[in-house]
């Protein structure tokens, strides 16, 4: 592998680690490098140009919305029980 492709790949996969939601474990897997590079991928790349800002500010809201939306799975679970629970109360 060139080095030029070796830097594609690498950028490549900061930028998807950094912004796709997946893993790391599922992005070092799918593009089939190790953990430990692509870690080290990462923490280099981090504060460069890899991601730009808007996208890493996406991936950062995203990130907030799908912790927010598991909460809500969560709530919405136990409302369900709750009213299940009282239902039976009431026969």
């Amino acid at each position: 592998m060139g080095l030029k492709r070796t830097d594609e790949l690498r950028h490549d996969a900061v930028r998807i680690a950094l912004t796709s939601g997946l893993t790391r474990r599922e992005v070092a897997d799918d593009l089939g490098v190790g953990m430990s590079t692509l870690n080290k991928w990462t923490t280099a790349h981090r504060d460069t140009d890899v991601v730009s800002k808007e996208d890493m500010s996406l991936a950062q809201e995203n990130d907030r919305l799908r912790r927010e939306n598991r909460l809500f799975k969560e709530e919405r679970e136990i409302l369900k029980k709750a009213t299940q629970f009282f239902a039976g109360l009431k026969q």
